[in-house]
């Protein structure tokens, strides 16, 4: 069953910055757009590069493999041809806390 678990503090990820986390064996990402935070993925579909290690401009995240892009609000691809999207996480912040679901 799947649950909110702690993952970071909202200091520690900065507005248009982005950090990779192992929870529960899921290597996952967690990008800060203006405020809000989202989570998917860390690991690339295309190649397996880790997202994380990308860069972040906006809500899209390049992977620093390849080159293929994801819009981390929801995971998916957003260059032609599409490939398989990103597995999103549902996040939620409690004061300073940032719960990740898993």
């Amino acid at each position: 069953m799947a649950e909110f678990v702690k993952v970071a503090s909202t200091d520690e990820i900065k507005d248009g910055k982005m950090k990779g986390f192992t929870v529960k064996g899921n290597k996952l990402l967690i990008a800060n757009v203006k405020g809000k935070y989202f989570s998917m993925c860390s690991t690339c579909t295309h190649k397996g590069g880790p997202l994380a290690d990308g860069k972040l401009q906006g809500n899209i995240v390049t992977c620093p493999w390849h080159g293929r892009k994801f819009d981390v609000t929801t995971g998916k691809v957003v260059e032609e041809p599409p490939k398989e999207n990103e597995k999103k996480y549902g996040v939620k912040v409690k004061g300073k806390d940032i719960l990740v679901k898993i």
